[in-house]
């Protein structure tokens, strides 16, 4: 299977590796990559470990979140720019028949010696 954020690279050679061991990333670009993949999977339980504590989801929004990720169709993901601990992205979606994006400048740090989302503008 190709991984949903580079459908160059194969899932279990990229996006796979994060998601059966989050210690294993070692950059805010492939946490992003990561995080895009779990979105595409609905994978709740690594965007919940994958986010910061201090920003974290509760679990009432986890639950809407995980109803929504499975209500659209993941489209891909493009990746704008990169610095040390920052990503900007697109990642399209088919919602209703519609083809929309999100458009973000996200924040990464390490808490708990690994990567982790802390925010996005």
């Amino acid at each position: 299977m190709n991984c949903p954020c580079n459908p160059s690279k194969l899932y279990k050679e990229c996006c796979q590796k994060a998601h059966n061991n989050i210690e294993s990333v070692t950059t805010a670009e492939q946490l992003m990559r990561s995080r895009y993949s779990a979105f595409v999977f609905a994978d709740i339980k690594y965007l919940h470990k994958s986010h910061h504590s201090s920003t974290r989801l509760s679990k009432k929004e986890y639950k809407e979140l995980e109803k929504w990720t499975k209500s659209v169709k993941w489209v891909k993901l493009e990746i704008i720019n990169t610095t040390k601990d920052t990503v900007h992205f697109n990642a399209f979606f088919i919602e209703n028949g519609n083809l929309e994006n999100i458009q973000e400048n996200s924040n990464f740090c390490k808490e708990n010696n690994y990567w982790v989302y802390l925010k996005g503008e």
